[in-house]
């Protein structure tokens, strides 16, 4: 995925990055208003539809929203985070067949919910990044399991 973060994104990261390596005991009681930012939200769907993806179990479609307005979609979804009433939708199951014959099974999340929890960590993973040592790839972008094999193989070669 090639988007570009926004600059009012790359300016909020960027300060609860500063504050979290600044002050380790430094606790963010106050995160969740970051959350329903428009920017925020504006930037977690993007990264959303870039990825692409099937519906969840609402059955609602990227080309849906377009239809119906990704403003007005987004200004639901902030009225919904805003007023604490969001819940998010049961995950759709889907069966994906394996080479050896057997299935596996993929959970679908509606897009609400991907562009809730993307926005999430959007305001968390800058926080949190902090205290992760270099050598850790799980779960940090620009980083990969194969990023992680590689550098086993790196330190084997010595």
């Amino acid at each position: 995925m090639s988007l570009t973060t926004p600059l009012s994104v790359q300016k909020l990261q960027m300060a609860l990055h500063v504050k979290a390596k600044e002050s380790p005991g430094f606790r963010f009681y106050a995160l969740y208003d970051k959350v329903y930012r428009e920017d925020i939200l504006a930037f977690a769907y993007a990264r959303c539809k870039a990825n692409g993806g099937a519906a969840g179990v609402d059955g609602q479609t990227f080309e849906d929203i377009e239809a119906y307005g990704v403003e007005r979609w987004l200004d639901e979804l902030t009225q919904e985070l805003k007023s604490r009433t969001y819940r998010p939708l049961p995950v759709r199951r889907v069966y994906i067949p394996k080479p050896d014959g057997k299935q596996r099974p993929l959970g679908v999340l509606a897009i609400r919910d991907r562009v809730a929890e993307t926005a999430a960590v959007l305001v968390l993973e800058p926080i949190f990044e902090v205290d992760l040592l270099p050598e850790q790839c799980a779960y940090r972008r620009d980083r990969s399991a194969l990023d992680a094999v590689r550098h086993v193989h790196n330190l084997q070669q010595f």
